[in-house]
């Protein structure tokens, strides 16, 4: 990631005496506050440095992209690793609009939503399938913000199978310590995204020292954890101020989830059977009549 940015650079400072005057004040900017042009449109970016929108685009091909937006693809992919908490901060006040937060995240998702429909690949996809329904075990790896990822894909995939295991821990040697035994013929599947738990990278180049088939779910083929994976399925996160936006992944686990579900409805049916019965007996969920409701009092 860092040679590419610095390649990136590079390609600014060769062209820098072909650019125009307006250009080179753009050229100035990104190399100076790169982590902020990311993430702003040709039109915020031109207003910043004082020159016009279509100067921004002018520049962009004058790099070698085909327009703006490669160019500011190329630049958050770079930088989305790099960025600290309070740099988050810093970029989201340009990115949300303050009048209505609500409104500004959920199109963010949705456009999140929409690049992975678009970009994911579905014979991976497929592949992933089989690896899992024909694994010994399933190891499910995740920890800070994809740590709730992997216990929502370990809570269903438990129902689904009976070789599971959540690998759940805040240490690094018990974390080793719970995958000490994978080898050939299980599945390792990790999940992480930027920016990336040095974790959950070990423990994949780990598990595939150890011959397992490894697993990525993770934002993009340039990931470390996708370089050590055999299958990666691609969802596009973001960053919502400090937060982690996870809602395209969550939805890549959900088509796992009921993918797998499908291919194995006749045990799922049996399982939930069984389940129903002592949800019932130990009155796990509440019985709601809405016809009753009213006048009765709380027990």
């Amino acid at each position: 990631m860092e040679s590419k940015m610095q390649d990136l650079i590079k390609n600014i400072q060769e062209n820098m005496s072909a650019l125009s005057k307006g250009q080179k004040l753009i050229a100035n900017y990104i190399i100076n506050h790169y982590e902020k042009a990311a993430f702003m449109t040709a039109a915020r970016l031109g207003e910043v440095v004082g020159v016009s929108e279509s100067t921004v685009v002018r520049f962009a091909i004058e790099l070698g992209f085909d327009g703006y937006p490669k160019l500011q693809k190329v630049l958050q992919e770079l930088i989305k690793t790099k960025l600290t908490s309070v740099q988050r901060m810093e970029v989201s006040s340009n990115r949300i609009s303050e009048d209505n937060i609500l409104k500004s995240v959920l199109q963010l998702d949705m456009e999140k939503i929409k690049i992975t429909l678009e970009e994911i690949n579905q014979e991976v996809f497929n592949e992933v399938i089989e690896s899992l329904l024909t694994a010994k075990k399933i190891y499910i790896l995740g920890v800070r913000s994809s740590a709730p990822l992997a216990s929502f894909l370990g809570f269903y995939f438990n129902i689904i199978f009976d070789n599971i295991r959540l690998v759940h821990t805040t240490s690094v040697s018990e974390m080793f310590e719970q995958i000490i035994k994978v080898s050939e013929g299980d599945a390792v599947i990790g999940i992480s995204f930027p920016r990336y738990s040095k974790r959950t990278i070990n423990a994949m180049k780990f598990v595939k020292s150890q011959g397992a088939t490894v697993i990525a779910i993770t934002d993009s083929g340039e990931s470390p954890l996708a370089a050590c994976a055999d299958h990666s399925l691609i969802a596009r996160s973001d960053m919502a101020s400090f937060v982690d936006s996870l809602v395209a992944p969550l939805s890549v686990i959900n088509a796992l989830i009921v993918a797998l579900g499908m291919k194995k409805r006749d045990q799922i049916y049996g399982t939930f059977e069984k389940l129903e019965k002592i949800w019932d007996e130990y009155q796990v969920y509440e019985k709601y009549d809405s016809g009753d409701a009213a006048g009765k009092e709380d027990y």
